[in-house]
């Protein structure tokens, strides 16, 4: 976002390159750092349309396009498919709070009705609605489309389970970057990560290191670079996310710094942690 609020487009494109030569694997485009819910029907699109546009099949990208209505939700995941996106992120729907058989029928629906491939999205911290692990599984073996998940729940011994029980095929990643080291120890496939909007290279080396399998060098350097990363994790959640990154991002020169109401920008408070540790890491 420019500081007037409206979408930066030449910044995206930057951070779409940018995210490209540091290392990252793919991009998910109008997620909840990407301020998702303060864009529009049309931003939302055309947010998409530019970022597949500039990766030019670099690497995948995996659109944004859950919502809390299914209708809503299949005519974005249709419209991000007409873009050529990838993949798509589909979030537990938020705030209607609806039952596990609710929640099996959204995304049942969803795969019914679209071609791409779904990675559903477990983030019961914002979404209230927590999709259980049994409910995942149901989905996993009934639509051959779901394809993975996007486990933000933090509870290992939760996603080590759904991982041991998962189908083959079926792609297990963290969503939560304080506890991804340790999912990925335990059979995850990688990280969609909140602070490689601000560390790709460190964190595409860490899920490197976390995934090189039985090398215990690999395993002992990812451990100390996760020592590294953990407090800059915490600090990009001192205050509600994307606030946080948006300004670690602008001092980082790579974008104005723009955030939509009711989000606001980074409090003068918090800054002087935050530009530390990218100091600490060496990224500014």
């Amino acid at each position: 976002m420019a500081r007037d609020g409206a979408i930066d487009w030449a910044a995206l494109r930057r951070l779409v390159d940018w995210q490209i030569a540091q290392g990252t694997d793919g991009i998910v485009s109008v997620g909840t750092t990407g301020e998702s819910p303060t864009l529009d029907a049309g931003e939302h699109m055309e947010v998409i349309r530019v970022t597949v546009e500039q990766a030019g099949g670099r690497v995948p990208v995996i659109a944004g396009s859950g919502a809390n209505s299914t209708r809503e939700a299949i005519e974005w995941t249709r419209g991000a498919a007409e873009r050529g996106a990838d993949a798509s992120l589909q979030v537990v729907p938020y705030y209607n709070k609806p039952s596990q058989a609710g929640l099996y029928a959204h995304f049942a629906a969803i795969a019914a009705a679209t071609d791409i491939p779904l990675i559903l999205y477990n983030v019961p911290g914002r979404t209230v609605a927590d999709l259980s692990n049994a409910t995942a599984l149901r989905l996993a073996a009934d639509c051959a489309n779901i394809i993975g998940i996007k486990d933000a729940t933090g509870d290992l011994e939760r996603g080590a389970a759904l991982i041991a029980e998962a189908p083959a095929g079926f792609r297990v990643y963290s969503g939560d970057d304080e506890t991804a080291l340790g999912l990925m120890q335990r059979g995850s496939c990688g990280d969609i990560s909140v602070t490689a909007n601000v560390a790709p290279a460190l964190m595409a080396e860490l899920c490197r290191l976390a995934l090189a399998g039985e090398d215990a060098g690999a395993r002992a350097r990812a451990e100390q670079l996760d020592a590294r990363l953990q407090p800059l994790h915490r600090a990009l959640f001192i205050e509600p996310s994307p606030a946080p990154v948006k300004w670690a991002l602008a001092q980082m020169g790579l974008i104005e710094g723009g955030i939509r109401l009711p989000m606001l920008e980074l409090g003068d408070s918090a800054q002087p942690q935050i530009r530390q540790l990218l100091d600490d890491l060496e990224l500014l």
